[in-house]
This record gives structure tokens, C-alpha cells and sequence, in this order.
């Protein structure tokens, strides 16, 4: 536990990466294993992990990392090897990510709902060594058309599938005894895919001095106290789950309630029950438990911080919150892969304008610049261009995309912000053609080109048109001379490539080219006011 007192934690400009010039927190912990260390020496009774019926107390979570650490090493598994954690939100989890920093692996947590084409992408770009996966993951692993040697582990015993078995794993490695490593804060520690799906993707490398400063930096300035108690309801392999609630919630000794999958009444009985106190959702899951009239103030007087983000917070849900939950403090917080969650964050007790992403955190550094990369004035709009100890310093094992996205240590983030005078930073639009599915980001490339490969598609755009709800849903507009073309059909080829929530929500097919610009482009405007008007 590290105690939220911003004074002991001096900052100083230190040199990290290719040369980066850095402010950084002074006296920090040197990495996350220390912290967690340290927790479980100060607290090795408390609970850590909820799941269910099933109580795993802080000591526990050690034993177990350390025996699952036992095990990978005597499977063969070596220091910088890379180990896939594809499962959904589950104790196992937390287990394979400290085991991974206990004997110096590099973890790549990947989300649950990818199918298998999309798994054998990202495996054959990380060049992974191990895979531990569970039921629900099992049947789009690629055991038998994956180019390289993997290990593959099971969290449960029952499969068809020669692999090794997670418990006995944790009894082979309990015989062992481990020696932790010197870890040194700049080495790779999580390797994270990030939505990007045109050509290559992308590998953002997490390192624990990124990992130690977003901790600290969701620590002051959400004023997280000692023993907070979290429900775990985003996925853990999305950074914000990954940093801003696991590591977050380790890092202050406290209780992290795990839930599979969302669901509306069952996150509100584990509020109640375990005495929930800080919260990171994306704005759809509040407007969801306000839609279904789950929220009432006497149930949930222990909720004191609702952080959120991934997408803007509607003024309504926004209200209704604070009528329904007067005691709840709603904080914006802004971030990416690449920035290891927050750049910005509305700290507690900040008079919120409602329609900012908050302040840059205390080690982060940003400047927002014109077409020609020239720094805009005050108020006005440009790229937002991101530094700190918490940038990722590049890409996974590829050089263009690492120079063409960062400059003199700065993160492009191709997101469109301002700066007032009073330091409140606005998001104005982002990425390029993305879309955001109730905090799911989708880009709409990937669907494009897989809808190209259709006999029966000439040309295809996608566009997002609003919902209540979710925020965004996505619409694909399709040209085709074939009256035979099938909306059904192209939903179910797409739903053997891609995780659900990228298959489009509405599907027009249109014997007319679609709309392009003077150089021959698809032009996306006119498409997106017909979506809208469709609604």
C-alpha cells in the first residue's frame, strides 16, 4: 500500500527510453511486484479476489502466482517469453498476471470475444510462447493451424484438448521454489493490442514504470484511500480493467469483486453486499443501471467514486446520477493503450464543467499542434500530442508505426482536444472512422475489408448513428449489383471473424455506388445522415 500523500512523492525530470525527457515521481516503488509485495506483507489476511462463492485473501494471491510461476518455468517457459492471458474476467486472471512478473514473462492479456482469424493475427505478430485460456475461449484457439510451437494451458479439467492443466501447473510449480528477478522499471512488463486494424496491428509495450505512475496518478487524484473495494465489470484485458481496477485496487491493499460479464442486478446485489466503493465504468453501463431502475441511495451509501470512461458521459445520465446517487462523485478520466490508461483525470472535489476530460495528470505533459505540428493557441483545436512516464516508449516489434506515432517523446494520439485557460482539457472528435459500441471500440477498416471480401460487395462503408444507450452503434452501408445478397448471411460470416460487437447493427444494401469526394474517396458524411435518420 502506498500511501496517498502527494507530498512524499517529489517529482523530478529523469531520462528513460530513447533519450525521453521525463517528469517522474521521485521516491516511487520500482515496479509492480514491489507494490504488491509490499501489500501482501502489510495485509496478508485481507481479501484481494472475490469471484463467486470462491475468497482469495492477499496471501493466497501470492501462493498461487508463485506455484503457477513454478509451473511455467518447469513447462519450459523463460524470462521475455511472451504469455497470452485469453480469459474472461476470472481469478485465474490476476494469478497469470503476477506469476508473469514474478519470473520476468511478458504478459498479452487479449480480450475473450476474439475469434480464432484474430487470435492467430496477434500471436503470429507477438510471436507468443504460452496461451492459457478457459471455456469460453477454448473452441476459437488456433491448437492445430498456428505456424509456431505454443503451450497451451486450460483453467479447467475437463478438455478434449492435449494441453497442459492450470491445477497442475499450480502443483508442479508449488514444489519449487522461486527466485524473483531484478526487475528493471523500463522492461517490457504487458504487451496490449490496441484496437488499430488497418494494416499491421499494434503492440503497445507496457512497461512497470508506466504501470507504477498511472497507479500512483489514479491514487491521488481520485483520493483512492487504503482498502477501497472495486467490481471488476469492464474486461480485465482492456487497460482501463488491467490498470485502472486491478493493479489500481492492488496497489491500495483493496477488494476487487469479479464479474464475468456485466449484468445490471447483479452489480448492484455485489455493491451492496460487499460494500463497493469505487467504480470505473464506461458511461452505457451507468445509463444501463439507470434505465433498469437499479440505483437507490440507501443500498449504496459506501459508493463514493464513480470514475469513468472510453466515451463522453450524456448530460442526462449525468443528472440522474447525481439525483439518484447525490453522494457519488463522477469523475472523467481520459487515456488510451498507449498512455497506460489516465492522461487526464477530473480530480475529486474539481468544479467538473461537464464537458472536459479533466486535467493532465501530474506527470503527464501534453501539447496540442496544427496540421504542421506547430502548437495551437489557447482554445483552440488540434491534435493532442501526449508525454510522460506512462507513455508506452513503442510498439511491439514494429519500427514504422513506432516512428510515424511518437516525437520527441510525445504520443500522437490522433484525438482532436483543446486546452482553456484554466487547464481543462476537451476531446472535440476521435480517431479516425472509429466507432465506439458502448466502450467497445471498433474501427471501421476492419469491417470494410472483410465485408471487400464478399463475392456479392463492391464497395462498403461504416458509419455510427447514436443510441440512448450504448452511445454508438454501427450501420454498413453495402453497394451490390446482385439482388441475391443476403444482410443474414453477411452477419454470420462476419460473426466466424471478428468478436460480436464489431458485426454491424444495421445493414443497407443499395444497387448505387456509394457516395465519393472530387479524388475518388467514399465520402462517409451523407452515409452517416442517413443512419441517423434511420433510427
Amino acid at each position: 500500500m502506498i500511501k496517498n500523500n502527494s507530498m512524499n512523492l517529489k517529482k523530478n525530470i529523469e531520462i528513460h527510453f530513447d533519450g525521453r525527457e521525463l517528469l517522474c515521481f521521485g521516491n516511487r516503488p520500482n515496479d509492480f511486484l514491489a507494490i504488491f509485495k509490499n501489500v501482501v506483507k502489510k495485509y496478508p489476511d485481507r481479501i484481494a479476489l472475490c469471484f463467486k462463492k470462491k475468497i482469495i485473501t492477499y496471501k493466497q494471491l501470492d501462493e498461487l502466482s508463485e506455484n503457477f510461476a513454478g509451473g511455467l518455468l518447469e513447462s519450459g517457459l523463460k524470462e521475455k517469453n511472451i504469455l497470452v492471458i485469453n480469459l474472461v474476467n476470472s481469478i485465474e486472471f490476476v494469478v497469470a498476471l503476477f506469476a508473469s512478473f514474478k519470473i520476468g514473462l511478458i504478459a498479452m492479456p487479449v480480450g475473450h470475444r476474439h475469434k480464432k482469424e484474430e487470435l492467430i493475427s496477434l500471436y503470429n505478430d507477438a510471436g507468443v510462447h504460452a496461451v492459457i485460456f478457459d471455456k469460453d475461449t477454448e473452441k476459437e484457439q488456433p491448437f492445430s493451424n498456428y505456424k509456431s510451437p505454443i503451450t497451451f494451458i486450460s483453467t479447467f479439467d475437463k478438455t478434449n484438448i492435449n494441453c497442459l492443466k492450470f491445477n497442475e501447473l499450480l502443483r508442479r510449480g508449488s514444489k519449487q521454489k522461486i527466485v524473483l528477478k531484478n526487475i528493471h522499471e523500463e522492461e517490457p512488463a504487458i504487451l496490449l493490442y490496441t484496437s488499430g486494424t488497418t494494416g499491421r496491428p499494434k503492440g503497445a509495450v507496457l512497461t512497470h514504470l508506466g504501470l507504477v505512475h498511472s497507479f500512483l496518478h489514479f491514487q491521488m487524484e481520485l483520493k483512492l484511500q487504503d482498502g477501497e473495494c472495486t467490481i471488476l465489470a469492464v474486461p480485465a484485458s482492456h487497460v482501463t480493467g488491467l490498470v485502472a481496477q486491478i493493479l489500481t485496487l492492488i496497489g491500495c491493499a483493496g477488494k476487487i469483486v469479479i464479474m464475468e460479464h456485466f449484468e445490471v442486478q447483479e452489480f448492484v446485489i455485489l455493491a451492496k453486499k460487499h460494500g463497493l466503493t469505487y467504480s470505473i465504468l464506461v458511461p452505457a453501463m451507468y445509463a444501463l443501471l439507470l434505465h433498469r431502475n437499479a440505483l437507490t441511495a440507501t443500498d449504496l451509501k459506501s459508493w463514493r467514486v464513480g470514475a469513468f470512461g472510453g466515451a463522453p458521459m450524456p448530460d442526462a445520465v449525468r443528472n440522474e446520477l447525481a439525483s439518484k446517487l447525490p453522494f457519488l462523485s463522477l469523475n472523467n478520466a481520459y487515456g488510451a493503450t498507449e498512455t497506460t490508461s489516465p492522461t487526464t483525470i477530473i480530480p475529486i472535489d474539481c468544479n467538473d464543467p461537464g464537458d472536459s476530460v479533466g486535467f493532465v495528470v501530474p506527470c503527464g505533459k501534453v501539447k496540442i499542434v496544427d496540421e504542421n505540428d506547430h502548437e495551437v493557441r489557447q482554445g483552440e483545436a488540434g491534435e493532442l500530442w501526449i508525454k510522460g512516464p506512462m507513455v508506452v516508449p513503442g510498439y511491439w516489434k514494429n519500427e514504422q508505426a513506432s516512428e510515424s506515432s511518437f516525437e520527441s517523446g510525445y504520443w500522437k494520439s490522433g484525438d482532436i482536444a483543446s486546452k482553456d485557460e484554466n487547464g481543462f482539457i476537451r476531446i472535440h472528435d476521435r480517431k479516425k472512422d472509429m466507432i465506439n459500441r458502448g466502450g467497445y471500440k471498433i474501427f471501421s477498416a476492419e469491417i470494410e475489408n472483410l465485408l471487400m471480401l464478399m463475392d456479392e460487395v463492391q464497395e462498403a462503408a461504416l458509419v455510427p448513428y447514436p443510441c440512448p444507450i450504448l452511445g454508438e452503434r454501427s450501420h454498413a452501408f453495402i453497394f451490390s449489383s446482385s439482388n441475391a445478397i443476403d444482410p443474414n448471411k453477411i452477419r454470420r460470416e462476419l460473426l466466424g471473424k471478428v468478436a460480436d460487437y464489431k458485426v454491424p447493427d444495421k445493414i443497407t444494401i443499395t444497387q448505387l455506388p456509394l457516395p465519393r469526394n472530387v479524388n475518388g474517396k467514399i465520402t462517409k458524411a451523407p452515409l452517416r445522415d442517413v443512419a441517423q435518420k434511420s433510427i
